[in-house]
């Protein structure tokens, strides 16, 4: 590598860096104490009195408690990291393929990007703050949910296959189970798209059209030109992609873990146990970020 070359990256890593400056500065000056108030309340029997909080140290306990004591926090561990998994691949084959078609050159091409944006605008905070505190919206949805699940496309593919036939087991009803899931989640994949998307179109923009260009007169197809060129090229944005899937689906509000430590925190004031539960599903989550990182990055094509 020359000193061209090295002056380069150097340049791009002290970019980087003056980027994400800010939320540095911002973790370290709000972020640092309330962890360690938190860390410390999972260590620790935490009491409300007039005075504030007391805590004493009780060690692991609130840890043990969580996987040696509680029922339903191990099993609810496994369904979400399995959730997680599958409906994260299903995130992201769905936001490359709907990156594919928006990057193609077609009439009403920005609209059609608005629409899908709209993804994101749909799923943000307030919107999803409103949908779940509206008492209206939550007895319309519970009575579809009552009376429309049973006549589902899915529901009935279920029965034949699973039920009447008996014709799938093992392993197989195992697949068919997660591929039905996957169908009946469709919408809250599409809605879990939107930044998948407009960051696989900027990849997809970035690939230069000799590329493409050169391909063709060497007579390749279409097919071994999106293995050949488009994935390789697009692959770091993939890591990039996979994590911040990772991430949103452990942030949401509707998540069971999730509901399970704001009602230990909210509703039973067991600060300590809920703090514990928290920083045990913030250790899985980075945990699968790590073991993630670690594999896509071995087969991520860098290039200059």
């Amino acid at each position: 590598m020359g000193k061209k070359q090295i002056g380069l990256t150097r340049s791009r890593a002290i970019y980087g860096y003056l980027f994400i400056l800010p939320f540095i500065l911002g973790f370290l000056l709000f972020m640092i104490k309330p962890l360690y108030q938190s860390f410390m309340m999972s260590l620790s029997d935490v009491e409300i009195s007039k005075e504030g909080f007391k805590s004493t140290l009780n060690h692991f306990a609130n840890y043990k408690r969580a996987f040696l004591v509680d029922p339903e926090f191990n099993r609810m561990l496994v369904e979400s990291v399995s959730q997680m998994f599958y409906r994260s691949l299903a995130t992201i084959v769905f936001s490359f393929f709907v990156a594919m078609l928006l990057n193609q050159e077609f009439k009403g091409r920005a609209v059609a990007r608005s629409i899908f944006f709209l993804a994101v605008i749909l799923s943000s905070g307030v919107l999803v703050g409103i949908e779940y505190n509206n008492t209206l919206m939550q007895e319309l949805k519970a009575t579809i949910e009552e009376y429309g699940n049973g006549n589902t496309i899915t529901q009935v593919l279920e029965d034949v296959l699973l039920t009447n036939t008996g014709g799938v087991n093992g392993p197989s009803e195992k697949v068919f189970k997660i591929l039905f899931d996957i169908i009946d989640s469709i919408y809250d994949v599409a809605m879990a798209s939107g930044i998948q998307i407009i960051i696989f179109i900027s990849g997809l923009q970035n690939i230069s059209n000799s590329m493409y260009e050169a391909a063709d007169m060497e007579g390749c197809t279409s097919w071994e030109k999106l293995w050949k060129i488009t994935v390789p090229m697009i692959s770091p944005l993939m890591l990039v992609c996979w994590i911040y899937t990772i991430v949103d689906f452990f942030m949401k509000t509707d998540n069971k873990i999730m509901e399970k430590i704001n009602t230990q925190m909210v509703s039973q004031l067991n600060y300590g146990y809920s703090s514990a539960l928290a920083w045990i599903y913030f250790a899985v989550c980075m945990l699968l970020i790590g073991i993630s990182s670690l594999i896509i990055s071995k087969v991520v094509y860098n290039y200059d």
